[in-house]
């Protein structure tokens, strides 16, 4: 890194500091604290879902995905579209009806505080988990770009967004992740427009050759539907529940759509993040793509395609705007996963009683548990992204199955409740290490052994009482 990059990084943390800071100072109570007191833009909500769903690992991972292959990831996204209008009919409407602070109040409400809380602890175990990975994947980047050990790369990330994610609150995580949306959305498309300059015969003639080489291939058909995570059905429909479970019962997530003010700007926010996060997907597929020309197809080290680009293809300046974008992408997604999960503890957890000021403190609390769990995680033989969804894959079905059960009118027991999330959480670990079967179908078969379970138990011990 020259002066002028160490600089744009350095003003750039800066700025998100001070921004954080000056935002604190509206934030009089917890509802401020923790939904932006519903007065969140939806534009402004749309572009932090984006953010806080990609993160680092679009700039880690799906450049390398085309570099070494084809398009066919963006099969995903295309399920994504259609699991977010799934999402706007059937979940959202009750939660603006039942008006509540953590989506997780509706299981209390209709079975008990102690399934709220089961959920909200599946909940907590996933995303800290989850987030350990984008830490991971963070931490990479910088490694390469920087020179920094991963651990430094870890800690200094997470101190910078802790500083403005405690004190601003929901309120400047969004409009942050929305400002860091656009600026790391630049970076793909500085680099596509870098690489075409470079390139005999422009963009045009890149496209051509990628088309002519497979390179550009989306829809894919080849290999077992179950086994293969990348045939059509099994990404469509893998992206579909994936949507549904992230975007319907994840508290991160749905956290944006909730500080929203109305039921219906919320619908615009969430149903505009899926074309987005196509699009998104698509900028850096053609980054990669376009790296793969630019290097006459020279092998690379997993997940470190993109980072080695910018280290030794970008000049200065533009190479910093690129860790700048980096950094923008893990923060977005750090930041939101530490109020969301200290929402979550406050309201599920312990009622709601903790004072803002308390409130603040169990956030720190949850940052520092984050850093933690990301400094034990080690990088395996996969790619990073897959390994960040797949964790998703294991808790999501069977708390989109509570949710789901929660729009039934029979009055479940909470013990059936409570052995039908666990027989579906159960099943993905047994598919997960006994089975070929891909990570994509784990929600969906999460979902079809809960319920029936939950039924069967329900009915077991009704008998049992008479």
């Amino acid at each position: 890194m020259q002066p002028l990059d160490t600089a744009i990084v350095i003003l750039f943390l800066l700025g998100n500091t001070l921004f954080g800071l000056w935002q604190g100072k509206s934030n009089k109570t917890t509802g401020d604290y923790f939904l932006g007191s519903h007065k969140l833009p939806w534009v402004v909500a749309m572009l932090s879902i984006v953010a806080t769903e990609t993160s680092v690992l679009t700039f880690v991972s799906v450049p390398g995905l085309a570099y070494r292959g084809d398009w066919s990831f963006l099969q995903l996204p295309l399920g994504y579209i259609a699991g977010r209008f799934l999402v706007s009919a059937l979940l959202l409407p009750m939660y603006f009806r039942e008006g509540v602070t953590s989506i997780y109040e509706i299981i209390g409400a209709r079975y008990g505080k102690g399934m709220q809380r089961l959920a909200s602890i599946v909940f907590l175990v996933t995303r800290i988990l989850g987030d350990g990975i984008r830490f991971l994947a963070t931490a990479v980047v910088v490694q390469v770009v920087t020179g920094w050990s991963m651990p430094l790369s870890v800690v200094i990330i997470g101190a910078v967004t802790l500083v403005y994610t405690i004190s601003g609150g929901l309120k400047a995580v969004a409009w942050l992740d929305s400002a860091q949306f656009v600026l790391y959305l630049a970076g793909g498309i500085i680099t596509i427009a870098f690489i075409s300059l470079q390139l005999e015969g422009g963009l045009t003639s890149a496209l051509s050759t990628l088309s002519d080489s497979g390179k550009l291939h989306v829809i894919s058909f080849a290999g077992d539907v179950l086994t293969n995570p990348m045939s059509f059905w099994g990404a469509f429909l893998g992206g579909l529940f994936l949507s549904l479970g992230s975007h319907g019962v994840d508290y991160m997530m749905v956290q944006r759509v909730l500080g929203c003010s109305s039921l219906s700007a919320a619908r615009k926010a969430l149903i505009g993040s899926g074309f987005f996060v196509f699009l998104q997907f698509a900028i850096f597929l053609l980054a990669g793509s376009l790296m793969y020309l630019f290097a006459d197809g020279a092998p690379a080290l997993k997940d470190r395609e993109f980072a080695s680009f910018i280290v030794h293809s970008l000049p200065s300046g533009l190479k910093g705007l690129l860790l700048a974008g980096i950094l923008s992408a893990a923060m977005s997604t750090i930041g939101s996963s530490i109020n969301s999960l200290a929402a979550s503890t406050v309201t599920d957890l312990l009622g709601g009683r903790p004072s803002l000021r308390a409130s603040r403190i169990i956030s720190l609390g949850w940052a520092g548990a984050l850093i933690a769990i990301a400094l034990s995680f080690n990088e395996n033989d996969k790619a990073i992204i897959m390994v960040g969804l797949k964790i998703a894959s294991y808790t999501y079905g069977g708390l989109l199955g509570l949710f789901l059960l929660s729009k039934h009118r029979q009055n479940f027991h909470p013990a059936s409740l409570g052995a039908g999330l666990l027989a579906g959480m159960a099943t993905v670990f047994f598919l997960d290490s006994a089975t070929p079967i891909a990570w994509t179908w784990f929600i969906l078969i999460s979902v079809a052994v809960n319920i029936p379970a939950v039924f069967f138990i329900d009915a077991l011990i009704r008998t049992i009482r008479r």
